[in-house]
């Protein structure tokens, strides 16, 4: 079925907070101002790996309009955070080991005068060796930066023996090395927040995460506080791809704010983002593959080796999904995946949208296209005869839901016009080429992570309904999701509607707003929810009323008795003032659905997406752009169409720019680039003119779970699909991220047919 609004009709609804967001009139956390506010400014290292011998702040506590400067000595509790493990210092004490490591933070009565302090505070740092490569972080002579080593995780799967052996006995072989670039989020809204001091000796903090409790769990440590002290508003957020999952300003504005006693506002300047903020994890990916004369997999050996930076928030959890999404959808005999999550002193690499997935999609991918070539096979064909069936095992031997999503996107990408209809002639200095790729995607944490989620429903006293997530809108169209479950399942307009969402004093806890698993967690608890709900109210008006419960029904705007013209009985409004404050409340605790197998981070629900592409490669240039994508997407029911659609296009624009535009480039330790004027992401002239994204909605034969989230999908199979068109157009293949235009002429000058260092 054909995403777009003549297909869905109805379905297609305008987002809640749409008309505030392109008004500009919604209030995001960074436009907040409290009375007597003051500014921050955090100032960060000078280094990317230095001890710090001394730390002054006598000449900036005496400029004029600074009200407090903070060091490590000020930091109440645990000077450490980090999702996984609190390595990461709050203020750093004696050593920084990346150029966004904190040192000191200023609270003055602007914005310029905290950053004129920043110049004043004196920092004595004795620079140190830099380890830029996390190769040479391997190495036992390599100087460690952590106390444990190096090595942040290790994480393997092994299926049969003697794999190597095995592949090197196939027929057809390819073995080839694979580098994907040091992403940005790229978020419009940099980080930043005010945290407000209360009367009571409790905070208030208004700062961009995806998740809250979270957030509040952390910030407790640091602060010496109970967590039950700290209120933490999350949402609206501009944007943040897993940016803001992990702390970031919080932990200054909290301090300074106790410190103070008055609100205290950080803002992040771009470069600032770019310095302390989180990216994509560049990885170097090894894969030999072998088939065997009939076209079919046997062996896969993968060795991974990522560069999770200084501090490991995710590092252990991304290379996890690394490892596990490394064999894709296929089904491999003999397999042998061995990963490294290494500490550096670059910028720190975490969640980013695929979560591990893009970077071993675009290796595997490559993979299948060289043995399809090599096999003188179609593409295409190629992968029909190795997909997974509908009741294979996962990809890591562990039980998953059933599902045959592998079969279908191929099906429906084989129909795509990009696929099936001639390609233009080549120009002079233009070539044309086309290409497709396909992937796999798991939801939710995995196996042995806490994943929990909850839900509250109920009737507020002025006759709302009152449905409640620990979730945040980043801009993933949250709200709408939310509005258009509880109007379809519960059968009431979106003006009986109150959606309480991004407040941990005001919600329950849900879990982080990641791994494409909000939309999933809020259908699951709309679900619990509604047969309690629809039974206490018809009893309650049955009560009221005299009215049977079997003739009443709960709809639109209130209580309806069936008939031949169903009659409207009672507002929810009148039940509410009935009822006099014994207003109906119901909550529910889950846990996102898990395999019963105990493999560590393996998961049970999975998505399935293949891409087609359509490119030209301007042989003067060297630059290729995208002309067309179609996208084919297995993910259960619709839920949001709208959202769905602005999701799968959303994320391969983001894919495109992963592709050939975007790579933070750092040198001993130092970002290249500061700002948007010289990374480049795709802009309006980048992206293809022609999109079409078709859906399967339908599950597999004792599926119960029901909608996936499509947040990741979108973005996972873009690469490869590219490079697949580049060959097709140039007989180039591409083993580096983002293509290189440069390389692209090298190529042409030279005739070889290998694009790589």
């Amino acid at each position: 079925m054909k995403l777009e609004q003549r297909t869905f009709q109805d379905r297609w609804k305008i987002r809640p907070d749409g008309i505030g967001k392109v008004t500009g009139s919604l209030k995001y956390l960074t436009d907040y101002s409290f009375p007597g506010m003051l500014y921050a400014k955090v100032l960060r290292s000078s280094f990317p790996h230095a001890k710090i011998n001394s730390i002054n702040t006598e000449v900036a506590e005496e400029l004029d309009g600074v009200v407090a400067v903070i060091t490590h000595k000020d930091v109440p509790g645990l000077n450490g955070f980090g999702l996984i493990f609190q390595d990461q210092p709050v203020l750093c004490k004696d050593i920084v080991r990346y150029v966004g490591d904190a040192v000191a933070c200023v609270a003055a009565t602007s914005e310029e005068i905290a950053s004129k302090a920043l110049q004043l505070i004196e920092v004595d740092f004795e620079p140190l060796a830099v380890i830029d490569d996390p190769e040479q972080a391997m190495k036992e002579d390599a100087v460690k930066l952590h106390q444990n080593g190096n090595i942040l995780h290790k994480a393997s799967y092994k299926k049969g023996s003697e794999v190597l052996e095995k592949i090197n006995k196939c027929p057809f072989v390819v073995e080839e090395i694979y580098e994907t670039p040091r992403q940005m989020h790229g978020y419009m809204e940099t980080e930043g927040g005010v945290v407000v001091p209360e009367e009571n000796g409790k905070i208030t903090v208004y700062a961009a995460t995806q998740h809250g409790f979270k957030d509040r769990l952390q910030l407790s440590r640091i602060l010496a506080m109970p967590e039950e002290d700290i209120r933490v508003v999350s949402s609206p957020i501009g944007g943040s791809f897993g940016g803001k999952d992990e702390l970031n300003i919080q932990p200054y504005a909290a301090i300074l704010a106790l410190v103070t006693q008055r609100p205290v506002k950080i803002h992040n300047k771009r470069n600032e983002s770019v310095k302390a903020g989180i990216k994509r994890h560049p990885m170097k990916i090894k894969m030999t593959t072998g088939a065997d004369e009939n076209g079919l997999l046997v062996g896969h050996s993968v060795e991974i080796i990522a560069d999770t930076g200084a501090y490991a928030t995710l590092g252990p959890a991304v290379l996890d999904f690394a490892v596990e999404h490394s064999t894709g959808p296929y089904s491999i005999p003999y397999v042998d995946v061995e990963g490294f999550s290494v500490f550096t002193n670059n910028g720190v690499a975490g969640e980013f949208r695929g979560f591990g997935g893009n970077q071993v999609t675009f290796a595997l991918e490559s993979q299948m296209d060289r043995l399809a070539e090599k096999l003188n096979i179609d593409p295409l064909t190629f992968r029909y005869n190795n997909v997974r069936k509908e009741n294979d095992l996962g990809p890591l031997g562990q039980r998953v839901v059933q599902n045959d999503g592998a079969k279908k996107v191929l099906e429906m990408i084989e129909k795509s016009s990009i696929l099936s209809t001639p390609l233009k002639e080549n120009d002079e200095w233009i070539m044309r080429g086309r290409g497709v790729a396909i992937t796999m995607h798991g939801g939710g944490l995995g196996y042995g992570r806490p994943d929990p989620s909850g839900a509250r429903l109920s009737l507020t006293k002025e006759g709302k309904i009152e449905i409640a997530f620990g979730f945040e809108e980043c801009g993933q169209g949250l709200l709408a999701s939310i509005e258009i479950m509880m109007v379809e399942m519960l059968y009431c307009d979106k003006e009986d509607l109150k959606i309480v969402i991004g407040d941990t004093d005001l919600v329950p806890v849900s879990g982080s707003s990641t791994a494409s698993r909000s939309t999933n967690m809020i259908w699951q608890g709309i679900n619990k929810l509604k047969k309690p709900w629809e039974m206490k109210l018809l009893e309650i008006v049955s009560r009221f009323t005299g009215i049977s419960m079997s003739c009443l029904k709960i709809g639109e705007n209130g209580i309806w008795k069936e008939g031949t013209e169903d009659q409207l009985v009672l507002s929810y409004k009148e039940v509410a003032k009935l009822l006099k404050g014994e207003l109906p409340v119901f909550h529910t605790q889950f846990h996102f659905p898990t395999t019963p197998d105990p493999v560590v981070g393996g998961h049970y629900l999975y998505t399935f997406a293949a891409v087609a592409t359509e490119v030209e490669v301007d042989m003067l240039t060297g630059k290729v752009r995208v002309t067309k994508f179609d996208h084919a997407i297995s993910a259960g029911p619709v839920v949001n169409p709208m959202g769905y659609l602005g999701q799968i296009e959303g994320g391969a624009i983001m894919g495109l720019g992963f592709t050939i535009l975007e790579d933070s480039l750092m040198e001993n330790g130092r970002y290249h680039t500061e700002n948007f004027d010289s990374y480049l992401l795709p802009t309006i002239k980048d992206i293809p003119n022609s999109s079409n994204v078709e859906v399967d909605e339908m599950l597999s034969k004792g599926d119960v779970f029901g909608p996936r989230g499509v947040g990741e999908i979108g973005t996972v199979a873009i690469a490869p699909s590219i490079t697949s068109a580049v060959f097709n157009a140039t007989g180039v293949w591409v083993n580096k991220l983002p293509i290189s235009p440069e390389k692209m002429l090298d190529h042409f000058h030279a005739a070889s047919n290998v694009l790589s260092d």
